[in-house]
């Protein structure tokens, strides 16, 4: 299915966009449609208008997108596509761009003679973002003119007006994001904006996307434009990995109705980093589109280690782990009418989408691996090495739920469970040391409050194989109180706690405790964070004394700023370095009391972003990791989610 091969004689006027239903319940009920007012949800207006832009650019209509971050907080996207049609539309008899961003379920993505290939939310995206800015206006250059409409709270402030005369097409759209909609915050994280246009980039081959931030002394941006599309995404991807094979393998195939594109390379790495796209959506949750890329790559290695005598007569046949040990791959798929599941869209529901993608790749991989026989031994006895691997985390699991069932409730001894049996009201509180456990088993809540203390730095999931991090007590503590079991064995309906909360010292030690267990439930319980159940505790390094007032500061630049507000007062200042330091009404009063405290919600906003963070940070480049940190000190919050 070529880019331009339904679309490139289609017309593309006010008839195409079909009109579904009014817009009343976005402003009451924004999460349902961008997933949360956090900054997830911010940032989604962002992914929503540029979308559009990327849309133009698959039908083959435009070749540059800029998106600016505005010194005054809004976002501009600009696009030279064909401009959002300007005729009237013959139901609502306004604009079709009026009727675009005034009405909910309005858009072209519904018409197939006017995108062949959508990844926006079907024209519903770039309306919600209307209804949800404080202000919003839209510029397009068509048929020889520009025109040009502002919005306020998604309603028109004035019709479309014809202004002077323009030869190049395109849409430029600016908003600006309701702070009543966006309570927390209205500003957009740089890094964040620059990983998704990064990955934008590299989904569409050639396409040019400029990001320009205005909000500093000076602007700062990048431009990205990758001529090796996927290619070029593995190769960025390992940039901090070891590739056990030079050549990144690379396959497309096209059917009537989808296309699919796969780069893929293997790393001494013993995660797999498998990401997948439909229509440049990323379906973190997989699909069917997954299953047939999983089931082919299984099937070929299989195949070939037998052929090879790599595997033996005696030898059972590898798994998908096995196989997968050590890959990056980016699946992508472009498909006609996808059927996503869920508002956000993270899993594709297509089920001949598993057929076609198992067919595609039944046909060229087995030909790679034949074509490049010394590369394909390398990835069939790392294959190998994994299943043996496997067979011992096997062991050590059984080993795990042995022990438990001889300590008490099948509960780690060490743990202070909390008497509420409901999960929803349940919290767990994970502690470094027995000082600090000893701290905040006396300051919490024994009700609906448990204690989990861990002794020193639990293991690097990242150097590690499973079977020796199920080796380690405290990962075994931390699975066995978790309650949802590990790898295949995980249900996130038997999770004991519905608040896992990472409570370490702060510190720069307690930074690395805190850092290598969001890497242990990153890459082994990653469904713990989608559901929105782990969090970071924030508690104070300093107490500030004033007279018979004592004022908590978090970190340096918060003691500074309350120094600054106190000046001429005489402070008794004291820096703890520990949570174990703390009395217990202390730390109820600073860091675990529902009413005061402050705490943060683990959010993977940008699945790419948080591979690229956890790789550099917990891996084995060590020049990488230092720049990384160097650029990234004086950003608390970045470097905590």
């Amino acid at each position: 299915m070529s880019k331009k091969n339904s679309v490139a004689n289609a017309s593309y006027d006010a008839k195409a966009i079909e009109v579904l239903e009014g817009m009343e319940h976005v402003r009451k009920r924004p999460s349902m449609y961008i997933g949360s007012t956090g900054p997830k949800g911010l940032h989604h207006l962002i992914w929503e208008v540029l979308d559009n832009s990327v849309d133009e650019a698959m039908a083959g209509f435009c070749t540059r997108i800029e998106v600016t971050i505005l010194r005054d907080g809004g976002v501009k996207v600009k696009d030279n596509g064909r401009g959002i049609p300007i005729d009237k539309h013959a139901k609502t008899k306004l604009p079709a761009v009026t009727t675009v961003l005034t009405t909910l379920g309005a858009g072209g993505k519904f018409e197939s003679d006017a995108y062949a290939v959508s990844g926006g939310l079907h024209g519903v995206g770039v309306s919600v973002v209307n209804a949800l800015s404080r202000r919003l206006e839209v510029e397009v250059v068509r048929e020889g003119s520009k025109w040009h409409q502002a919005f306020e709270y998604g309603v028109a402030k004035g019709p479309l007006k014809k202004g002077k005369p323009a030869k190049r097409t395109g849409t430029t759209i600016v908003f600006w994001a309701d702070p009543e909609i966006f309570p927390d915050t209205t500003t957009y994280e740089y890094e964040i904006v620059n990983s998704r246009l990064r990955e934008m980039a590299f989904l569409n081959k050639g396409l040019e996307i400029v990001l320009v931030d205005e909000r500093g002394e000076k602007p700062v941006g990048e431009t990205f434009r990758y001529k090796g599309g996927l290619v070029d995404f593995v190769k960025h991807l390992n940039a901090s990995r070891e590739p056990i094979h030079k050549q990144i393998a690379h396959f497309d195939a096209a059917g009537e109705d989808a296309e699919i594109e796969v780069a893929l390379q293997w790393t001494n790495s013993y995660n797999e980093t498998v990401l997948s796209f439909a229509n440049n959506i990323n379906t973190h949750e997989g699909g069917t589109h997954e299953e047939g890329f999983r089931k082919a790559l299984t099937r070929a290695i299989n195949e070939f280690a037998r052929n090879r005598n790599i595997l033996k007569d005696k030898d059972g046949n590898l798994g998908g782990d096995d196989v997968r040990e050590g890959i990056t791959a980016v699946v992508s798929v472009k498909v006609r009418h996808p059927q996503f599941e869920g508002q956000t869209k993270t899993k594709l529901g297509n089920t001949e989408l598993r057929s076609f993608v198992e067919r595609a790749l039944n046909q060229v991989f087995p030909e790679w691996l034949e074509r490049n026989p010394g590369e394909a031994r390398k990835i069939c006895e790392k294959s190998v090495n994994a299943a043996k691997a496997r067979l011992a985390a096997r062991q050590a699991r059984d080993l795990t739920r042995r022990k438990s069932l001889l300590e008490s409730a099948g509960l780690p001894g060490k743990l202070s469970d909390c008497s509420s049996k409901d999960p929803e009201l349940s919290e767990i509180f994970i502690v470094e040391g027995d000082s600090a456990g000893g701290s905040a088993k006396q300051a919490r809540n024994s009700k609906y409050q448990a204690i989990l203390p861990i002794r020193g730095k639990i293991i690097n999931v990242e150097k590690n194989r499973l079977s020796r991090v199920l080796q380690n007590n405290e990962i075994q503590s931390l699975i066995t109180a978790i309650g949802t079991g590990i790898g295949e064995e995980f249900d996130i309906k038997k999770a004991r706690y519905h608040k896992i909360i990472i409570m370490t010292d702060a510190d720069v030690d307690g930074a690395h405790i805190r850092t290598l267990l969001l890497t242990f439930l990153f890459r082994h319980m990653p469904t713990l964070i989608d559901a929105g159940y782990v969090y970071i505790a924030q508690s104070p390094l300093y107490s500030v004394k004033v007279g018979t007032k004592t004022t908590w500061a978090y970190n340096d630049q918060h003691l500074e700023e309350l120094k600054a507000t106190l000046e001429g007062r005489k402070l008794n200042i004291q820096r703890f370095k520990g949570l174990g330091e703390m009395n217990a009404d202390q730390l109820w009063d600073t860091t675990m009391n529902p009413g005061d405290r402050t705490m943060l919600q683990v959010e993977m906003i940008d699945r790419f972003s948080a591979e690229e963070t956890f790789m550099t940070l917990m891996g084995s480049d060590v020049s990488a990791r230092r720049t990384f940190i160097q650029q990234n000190a004086a950003d608390v919050r970045f470097l905590d989610i």
